[in-house]
């Protein structure tokens, strides 16, 4: 057994797991942090992303011993006193979730494209940059629109306090 120790949602925490645990079921099983979905455990839904260290990665590719000493950021981490995080907000004002399987990695590949490319989104991007996170009920169209929107949002917030 492994000794994993990280900080998780800006809690420290630890526990211990077989070498061969991926971070997705570290998460899931030993943390009870079961907004992170494990949906196909071959990295192809992208239902699984977290952010490691300020990026994304699909957990279900990263081995728990290879993530200790790491800063993860889950979809419950994302929300601030109550608040919906801008990206959360945008897809539910723009309806862009149905049955929300792919939601929390949709969201979460979400906020690392928005953080990378900052007010230099476009649709074509987007599009481009969700190729690796499968929904099967939306049709994109209205996931495209909420990270459009939440890109806006955030790149208004950031000009404004410059």
């Amino acid at each position: 057994m492994a000794k994993v120790t990280l900080t998780v949602n800006g809690r420290a925490v630890s526990g211990e797991c077989e070498d061969r645990t991926l971070l997705v079921n570290f998460l899931r099983e030993k943390l009870a942090l079961t907004g992170t979905h494990v949906g196909c455990d071959t990295t192809q839904c992208g239902a699984c992303v977290v952010h490691m260290d300020g990026k994304s990665v699909k957990s279900c590719s990263v081995l728990a011993v290879q993530a200790s000493g790491s800063t993860v950021t889950t979809i419950e981490g994302l929300a601030s006193g109550g608040e919906l995080h801008p990206v959360q907000a945008a897809f539910k004002e723009h309806h862009g979730l149905q049955c929300g399987f792919c939601t929390p990695g949709m969201v979460m590949t979400a906020v690392d494209m928005i953080n990378r490319h900052g007010g230099a989104l476009d649709e074509a991007t987007v599009r481009h940059e969700l190729e690796g996170n499968i929904c099967r009920c939306t049709g994109y169209h209205n996931i495209v629109k909420a990270v459009l929107a939440a890109n806006a949002e955030m790149h208004a917030g950031r000009q404004a306090a410059e």
